[in-house]
């Protein structure tokens, strides 16, 4: 308790300035590094404790009340060990004793701290719960205005149907009126080509019927010259 009660009731100096100074420990580093002094140099007494009782029970073999001797040694370790017992029973318990302190102290401290943080989380609760409700009303807005413009729109889906299928109506008319128009402009090919061939044919009936006659004609001359 005396060990703790130094470390709590200040800060640490530093023993010795230093080239880099010494950094002064904080009050909870300091109290485990006394924790772990104190159980160290228990532990070093209890080390001291079985070699000293090992080597006068050496040694008593060699004096002439030999039992007497180990008897006294036996007293003595463990008058030593029930003291080094109750040492380490106050350190467990002093240790135990500031472990809860340290976890009462967190338990304050964060309570404190959401405590303190309570108002700030309620406004931000408050804020998404306005945010949420808000996109709740504009979704609802949204979809009352979709379902108002739902007519009109049905209505230009219609208008704009008709449309397509005039201007389908007038394509089909134009493509029809296109394929007319080629199929008279191939029989009009068609029949100028036959005239053309019929011309032909009777320029040549003329022109062979002519011939005829001049031949029948030069014969009948060649033969009223004759002698």
């Amino acid at each position: 308790m005396i060990g703790i009660a130094i470390f709590l009731g200040g800060p640490i100096t530093a023993l010795a300035q230093t080239d880099p100074p010494v950094i002064t420990p904080t009050p909870l580093a300091a109290v485990e590094q006394n924790f772990d002094a104190r159980q160290k140099a228990l532990d070093a007494r209890t080390a001291a404790s079985d070699y000293d009782y090992a080597v006068t029970q050496h040694n008593c073999y060699s004096k002439f009340f030999v039992n007497h001797c180990l008897r006294q040694a036996r007293d003595k370790f463990h008058t030593v060990r029930l003291q080094i017992r109750e040492d380490q029973l106050a350190l467990s318990e002093e240790q135990r004793a500031w472990r809860v302190r340290q976890r009462d102290e967190q338990i304050a401290i964060k309570r404190a701290r959401d405590a303190a943080l309570e108002p700030q989380r309620m406004v931000a609760a408050e804020r998404n719960q306005q945010q949420f409700e808000e996109k709740q009303r504009q979704h609802a807005l949204d979809a009352a205005r979709r379902n108002a413009q739902a007519p009109q729109r049905e209505a230009n889906q219609q208008a704009y149907s008709r449309k397509q299928a005039e201007y389908q109506r007038k394509l089909d008319a134009a493509h029809n009126q296109a394929v007319q128009k080629q199929q008279e402009r191939e029989r009009n090919v068609q029949r100028y080509e036959q005239k053309q061939s019929a011309a032909a044919q009777h320029k040549a009936d003329v022109e062979a019927r002519q011939k005829q006659a001049e031949e029948k004609l030069l014969k009948k001359q060649q033969q009223l010259q004759a002698p």
